[in-house]
């Protein structure tokens, strides 16, 4: 039982403010590829965000802006995800994802239970992708507790858990 969570909820500082889930990649949302995506892979889906939650919430799943205040970063939509989902693991992808790999919550799941690790993050040969990752829900505590000291590195935080890396293709993050 997995939850995804497609995360939407930044303030889109390196596109001048645009709403990234919301902008046009060939005719579609780029949120629209990431759901459909994601959505064969998990048995529930949500999506993070703290703007045009209207918009968002006409693609039909649930929206969940973000608990802690001020925009947080990606963390902030982890843990509104990992708060609200009823499964015991979570599945992350970013909304400007239009090629999520069709096998990455599997592969991420196999990695993770084969290394009894927290969290599966992928990578590739060049660097880390880390908002592509599974986790247990137990590691809620811990994430809450690392957002009260003001920290806010996905890839610390990650890496500060029990973690396993599932190495992809570079080509399947473009």
């Amino acid at each position: 039982q997995i939850t995804g969570v497609i995360l939407a909820g930044g303030r889109g500082l390196r596109m001048g403010g645009a709403d990234k889930g919301l902008q046009d990649f060939h005719g579609h949302p780029l949120i629209a590829w990431a759901i459909d995506q994601l959505r064969p892979q998990v048995q529930h889906l949500l999506i993070s965000a703290n703007r045009n939650l209207e918009n968002y919430e006409t693609f039909g799943y649930p929206v969940l802006p973000d608990q802690i205040p001020g925009y947080a970063g990606p963390l902030a939509g982890i843990h509104a995800a990992l708060t609200h989902a009823q499964t015991p693991w979570v599945a992350t992808v970013p909304c400007d994802a239009p090629k999520v790999p069709h096998d990455l919550v599997a592969r991420l799941a196999l990695a993770l239970n084969s290394h009894d690790a927290d969290i599966a993050i992928a990578r590739t040969a060049t660097r880390a992708e880390p908002l592509y990752s599974l986790m247990r829900r137990t590691i809620l505590p811990q994430l809450t507790a690392y957002l009260g000291r003001h920290q806010r590195k996905v890839l610390d935080w990650q890496t500060s858990l029990k973690h396993c890396w599932v190495d992809f293709d570079a080509a399947t993050f473009c």
